[in-house]
């Protein structure tokens, strides 16, 4: 086959995180698609703005496989950013805003950051972790609430081109779509490198394991920086073509308010939050009866406050996604029918996923139990980013090893009960069930 007509059935083929975008565009372009404070989108407005956003990074000088790091709190313009740097091959790397300069400075030399997009909250910060690193370029991104751009910084709206047709980029479903960092007790945190088509993978296992549906009205309360709120939720959406109402902060009052005020039907949040919110004078005060989809994750949701929550909402169906960043994040799924029975599970593998508890000898540990989590699935990464030694570990046997310890009972559903090593629960890190409330 001629090498032009192999390019050309490539392109007929593409199937990349910016082009969910387009499709979902062409399907509900007057859909509502974002809002964020005073901002509104529709799918057909979002598409154009990330048109003209991708051709005015590639005006920066960014291009395929060029890093794109972003510090900053939820936002329209982060949801743009998004599939914008998607839509012209570059790669994304959220960072985590509750770092110190010196621990972003870490993420932007370990990942060759060429461009680092900050929010009104982390000027300083963006600033002090960019110098000495490869982040040459500063862009100011605009939050949720008005706020004037700092002298000097390229800003958002500078980078939107007049032009707003597709950027003229060529992307693989192959390539890395984002490279995500994991913290926890080991030295330095580890990128993990993502493909278009592992996210991709693991959206259809949210959209069928979670009853995802276009019809959705979904609240994001919790970070965009971590792969849970942003690939779990904000990435399905998209892909169906669900509306979407962004906040900066995940204070439950708000949420109460913004539940009742736009008619909400989905929302995820750890148990923290759940509880804050059951805890809040507001909660009697706030219609909620618009809610029916209710999702948790990060830790362990104690049954007297899952009691409380279906006797008060008693039109929500919950669901407990557990996974690692490394699978982009979802690897198993406790389902509404199951959660008073199977109370503290973390229930069965997604539709993509293939879940083991094991010993170490790689052989099934019986009911009861201790093992660790294994998985296989086309969700997992490619590995960690510029390091091989940690990659060739943790895929030993031919298995990604989650470093989770679990049982599984005789029906197979699995229990988290400690950690080999401190890795990501769906949800937001260790910031999403101890340190969300002072986000």
């Amino acid at each position: 086959m001629a090498a032009d007509t192999t390019q050309v059935i490539a392109q007929a083929r593409g199937h990349s995180i910016g082009d969910i975008l387009r499709r979902s565009a062409s399907r509900h372009a007057q859909k509502a698609a974002v809002q964020c404070g005073a901002t509104r989108w529709t799918y057909a407005e979002l598409d154009t703005v990330c048109n003209r956003l991708g051709r005015g990074l590639t005006r920066l000088g960014v291009s395929r496989g060029d890093r794109v790091a972003v510090l900053a709190r939820n936002s329209h313009a982060f949801v743009a950013l998004r599939f914008a740097v998607a839509r012209i091959g570059a790669v994304l790397v959220p960072v985590n805003f509750m770092l110190t300069a010196h621990e972003v400075r870490f993420i932007l030399g370990n990942s060759g950051a060429k461009l680092l997009c900050i929010g009104p909250d982390f000027v300083e910060t963006g600033h002090a972790a960019a110098r000495g690193s490869k982040a040459e370029r500063l862009v100011w991104m605009p939050g949720e609430e008005p706020s004037a751009a700092p002298e000097g910084m390229i800003t958002f709206s500078d980078l939107l081109d007049q032009d707003s047709s597709p950027p003229p980029a060529q992307v693989d479903s192959r390539d890395i779509a984002q490279i995500i960092y994991t913290s926890g007790t080991e030295s330095a945190p580890k990128g993990a490198m993502l493909t278009h088509e592992a996210v991709l993978w693991q959206y259809v296992s949210c959209i069928i394991e979670g009853g995802m549906t276009p019809g959705d009205l979904v609240l994001h309360a919790l970070p965009l920086y971590h792969c849970a709120q942003l690939d779990v939720f904000l990435g399905p959406a998209i892909y169906l073509g669900a509306t979407n109402v962004i906040i900066g902060k995940p204070q439950p009052d708000l949420i109460l308010s913004l539940i009742a005020g736009h008619s909400v039907t989905a929302f995820f949040a750890p148990p923290t939050i759940w509880i804050g919110m059951l805890r809040s004078p507001q909660f009697e005060r706030s219609d909620l009866t618009s809610l029916q989809k209710g999702y948790y994750g990060a830790s362990i949701m104690p049954v007297e406050v899952l009691l409380e929550l279906q006797r008060r909402l008693p039109q929500v169906g919950f669901w407990n996604f557990y996974g690692q960043t490394e699978i982009a994040p979802l690897a198993t799924v406790l389902h509404p029918q199951d959660q008073l029975r199977k109370a503290g599970s973390a229930g069965k593998p997604a539709l993509n996923v293939e879940t083991r508890v094991v010993n170490s000898a790689m052989q099934d540990v019986g009911p009861g139990e201790t093992g660790e989590i294994v998985h296989r699935s086309p969700q997992l990464l490619t590995g960690y980013y510029n390091d091989p030694d940690k990659t060739a570990a943790a895929f030993q046997g031919g298995w990604f090893h989650s470093g989770d310890l679990a049982t599984v009972d005789e029906e197979g559903y699995i229990s988290v009960v400690d950690r080999v090593k401190d890795m990501i629960k769906t949800g937001g890190e260790n910031v999403a069930s101890r340190e969300v409330e002072e986000m």
